[in-house]
């Protein structure tokens, strides 16, 4: 990658399937806690994935297809050559298998549109990222992602704020560490559901608010500067 990080291939994928009710969550069941308390870089561990299982689960009724798919998202976690140069996302067979491990009745037919849109958010989530990352281009063209965290249970500072004042919580956070070329950058993503649109086949919006983390360098200025200049993201949708 040349130049500053904002590439055509960050864009999201495009998918007209409607949204399951089961992609609306994160596979997770958990207790949301108001804790607000924030990992560090030094206590996430190195990513979230578990190994790889693409075996049937027990009572499954369909074969699902157990290919990965290859993200635009590049990896910074890459030991050597033979590693991959981007994150791979989960087969359907993986995605079935963790829903069902964690309680969730996911329906065999759904999961093609499931994995879908779990990917396309993704690929938004990367490009929000770039975004703030284009003001650090000349110091790093080409940030990667280190190892990310999926933290369903917690509720950011931020979120739980606005919660207090009446707003909706968001159905997921995850917390991203971005290379920048050596300095490493902690992000906090938080989901919203957006309503549907009982005129449109489009799936259901997803509001995806990304920003560097108060305990990264430099993420006060970049925050101040974006609320001077009114450039915080809108409405981020799956498709």
């Amino acid at each position: 990658m040349s130049g500053c990080p904002v590439a055509k291939n960050g864009e999201t994928a495009a998918t007209s399937a409607p949204l399951p009710a089961a992609a609306g969550t994160c596979p997770y069941k958990h207790d949301r806690t108001q804790s607000g308390n924030e990992s560090t870089k030094s206590e996430m561990p190195l990513n979230s994935e578990l190994p790889p299982n693409q075996k049937p689960s027990p009572g499954q009724t369909k074969l699902l297809s157990t290919h990965r798919v290859k993200s635009s998202i590049p990896r910074g976690d890459a030991k050597d050559e033979s590693d991959a140069e981007t994150w791979q996302y989960p087969s359907q067979q993986m995605f079935y298998n963790a829903m069902k491990r964690k309680g969730y009745s996911p329906r065999e037919e759904d999961m093609d549109s499931v994995v879908a849109i779990h990917n396309a958010v993704n690929e938004r989530t990367w490009y929000e990222i770039l975004k703030w990352e284009k003001a650090h281009c000349e110091q790093c063209p080409a940030p990667k992602l280190l190892r990310f965290k999926g933290r369903p249970a917690d509720l950011s500072p931020k979120a739980r704020f606005l919660g207090m004042l009446g707003y909706e919580l968001p159905f997921d956070r995850h917390d991203w560490v971005v290379d920048r070329c050596g300095e490493h950058v902690r992000y906090v993503i938080d989901y919203y559901s957006g309503a549907p649109d009982p005129d449109s086949p489009k799936p259901v919006a997803v509001h995806i608010d990304a920003r560097p983390a108060l305990d990264s360098a430099g993420a006060v200025f970049d925050r101040f500067k974006r609320f001077v200049l009114g450039t915080s993201s809108t409405e981020n949708k799956a498709d």
